[in-house]
């Protein structure tokens, strides 16, 4: 039996915008970058953390009555040492709970074949997060195990991870969407936290490779951070010399992803910024057109 365990901090099933066909995807926990827009912030620590539900505290202190190490101040303060496990259990209002889930290989592979019978119809599973080469060993040897039962798999990924192991899991990859966000070296490091020098070595080899038919580029348009005329006509440029018939997808900005932070105790660093509209989003999709693109996802 595996001894491979892995982290997740949501199963969504009857996905239909991570691949092709009805997908269950599985968000693997942690992630290397902080992009300051992330849109899921419970998956960047790569540690099973509490969530605290305000709507849902009845101020009963039965958390900190029973555990030395939390204290209540308008919320409750949970200190290291703390017994999550615990606190999760006694909290008469489920007000409390734990982000994320480990999962042994057995049972993360019996949870991805529960929708098996859509798997048959152009389906499958995607990984996604967080960052799911972070764990690479646990996903490798899924993606193995899945593929082994004909299940097509996915992957959404930053690329930010050595490049052997990309080269180890992209074998067992039929679709592959990886984001290149910001060309400009000194920008990713500002808004993400990273340089992209890693990430964009491994888009290279992955666009000049023989899977390079499987990929899709995407950028996710921020305000102010990615959506930019020389950013997205750089990126564009830089992929379409690699491979002329690159797919390539700009992702509108989704600003829902704020109240997640509420949950966290933390603040969302774009909150008063909106969605682009239809107009601005064609005009950024013919900025890619004009430097290279042939084939945009629109």
């Amino acid at each position: 039996m595996s001894k491979s365990k892995a982290i997740l901090f949501d199963v969504k099933r009857f996905a239909v915008h991570d691949g092709s066909g009805i997908r269950t995807t599985l968000f693997f926990k942690g992630c290397p970058l902080r992009c300051i827009w992330c849109q899921n912030p419970e998956g960047i620590s790569s540690k099973i953390e509490p969530l605290w539900i305000e709507k849902q505290c009845i101020h009963c202190h039965l958390c900190e009555n029973t555990d030395p190490h939390v204290h209540f101040s308008n919320r409750p303060i949970l200190e290291k040492g703390a017994n999550l496990e615990q606190l999760v259990r006694i909290c008469p209002a489920n007000a409390l709970r734990l982000d994320s889930k480990e999962y042994d290989m057995d049972s993360l592979v019996s949870t991805a074949m529960q929708d098996e019978a859509f798997f048959k119809h152009g389906g499958g599973v995607t990984f996604s997060g967080g960052e799911p080469l972070m764990q690479a060993d646990s996903l490798i040897e899924l993606a193995r195990r899945l593929k082994a039962r004909g299940v097509s798999c996915a992957i959404e990924s930053s690329f930010f991870a050595p490049l052997e192991v990309v080269k180890n899991v992209v074998k067992y990859l039929d679709q592959i969407y990886v984001d290149l966000k910001i060309f400009d070296r000194m920008s990713h490091q500002k808004y993400t936290g990273v340089s992209n020098e890693r990430i964009i070595k491994n888009i290279e080899y992955i666009l000049t490779s023989e899977h390079k038919e499987k990929v899709i580029v995407r950028t996710p348009l921020i305000p102010g951070c990615t959506a930019t005329c020389e950013n997205i006509s750089s990126i564009a440029s830089f992929i379409s010399s690699l491979n002329p018939e690159v797919r390539y997808e700009l992702l509108n900005y989704n600003p829902l992803a704020s109240s997640k932070y509420v949950l966290l105790n933390q603040s969302y660093a774009l909150q008063e910024e909106k969605a682009f509209s239809k107009e601005k989003l064609l005009w950024f999709q013919n900025i890619a057109k004009k430097h290279g693109i042939k084939n945009l996802i629109e």
